[in-house]
């Protein structure tokens, strides 16, 4: 795992929702992005600043 991934701030996560959804996103440490599970979409994070745009997002398969 690279060493030089920044976590988020905890108070900044507590206020982004999903932007397609409006839930709740949960962070993953292990890929470094932002998880909506409601809208089966995954934010990265660059720099320690989530990329909030649907369009940069990953689609999660289940």
């Amino acid at each position: 795992m690279d060493e030089n991934i920044s976590k988020p701030d905890p108070k900044m996560l507590e206020l982004l929702v999903c932007p397609v959804s409006k839930g709740r996103l949960v962070f993953d440490r292990e890929k470094n992005e932002l998880v909506s599970e409601k809208a089966k979409l995954a934010y990265p994070i660059r720099d320690g600043i989530p990329i909030m745009l649907e369009s940069e997002a990953r689609r999660i398969e289940n």
